[in-house]
């Protein structure tokens, strides 16, 4: 019987990667490809939208040709990515309309100065797990929304789309087909509520962002449609955040058990169960993962 591979998809602040495991679960091969970090101006990040697609199907093409495997023996693909970076695209076109901004970039500050004046801190901590702070994705749409000529036109001709860089992938991955996202990266957008697990109209009619341009939220491990590689139909059935995917992938399965990953930030996550907390001390409360209701 020929041997079956899982392909993961690891799409990083500095890199792409693409990961080959049998499926007896050995680590096979791993690709990377790093890619330009943009800097407009101080405390701004950005990423080209198309250059992070075209590295991270290059590295997919490269571990399956250099380990002699078959797009067929491909079973599943899973996409892990950076969190919180965010981007805007013309829904016919795939064509990005501006650069992702990354969770680094500081360009938003004022708009969350604002929130915090008009008395949303209590909301958003109780309902979305976060502070408001520009590090999260929703206020990097307002102002795509705001500065960039030409968005709110093509809005109202139902003609954009937005979302985290796994959505981006996986819209591309499908052909334009899936415009969808999972509840882990939704949930460090800061317009997601983690309680009723649905996009917060509340926060969403403040920011000015229309719910027809997010993508639809489902659980971490489900379908999220097929990528097409040269005639194969590879399924892609599991998606997450990166700190979160970290978490599990060194095992933290259990309530209390806390990993710290150092990349290109610090990341300190603990599995605190299947009941929401909310820190009294300044910590963030967000999804882990999801699976069967769960």
């Amino acid at each position: 019987m020929d041997m079956k591979y899982i392909v993961a998809l690891d799409q990083g602040t500095t890199s792409s990667r693409a990961i080959l495991i049998d499926s007896e679960g050995n680590l096979i091969s791993i690709k990377q490809k790093e890619f330009n970090q943009i800097f407009p101006k101080q405390g701004w990040v950005e990423h080209d939208p198309i250059e992070i697609l075209e590295t991270q199907l290059e590295v997919f093409n490269q571990l399956l040709t250099e380990n002699n495997v078959n797009a067929s023996d491909i079973i599943s693909l899973g996409i892990t990515n950076q969190r919180e970076t965010v981007l805007l695209w013309d829904r016919r076109t795939g064509k990005p309309l501006y650069n992702a901004i990354v969770w680094q970039d500081k360009r938003t500050s004022d708009i969350c100065q604002k929130m915090k004046e008009d008395g949303l801190e209590t909301y958003v901590k109780k309902n979305t797990g976060l502070v408001i702070d520009s590090y999260f994705s929703g206020t990097k749409i307002k102002w795509i929304m705001d500065n960039v000529e030409g968005v709110k036109s093509k809005i109202k001709q139902n003609n954009v789309l937005c979302g985290t860089i796994d959505s981006w992938l996986i819209y591309n991955l499908t052909s334009f087909k899936s415009h969808v996202t999972d509840q882990t990266n939704a949930s460090r957008t800061m317009i997601y509520n983690i309680k009723e697990l649905r996009w917060d109209d509340k926060i969403l009619n403040y920011l000015g962002i229309p719910s027809t341009i997010l993508p639809k939220v489902q659980m971490s491990s489900s379908n999220f449609g097929t990528f097409n590689f040269k005639g194969i139909e590879i399924p892609i059935n599991g998606v997450a955040g990166d700190q979160q995917s970290a978490l599990f992938g060194q095992a933290c399965f259990e309530d209390g058990m806390v990993k710290n990953t150092y990349g290109t930030g610090c990341f300190l996550l603990m599995n605190t169960g299947n009941n929401l907390k909310l820190s009294e001390n300044g910590l963030i409360t967000t999804i882990a993962c999801s699976s069967d209701n769960k």
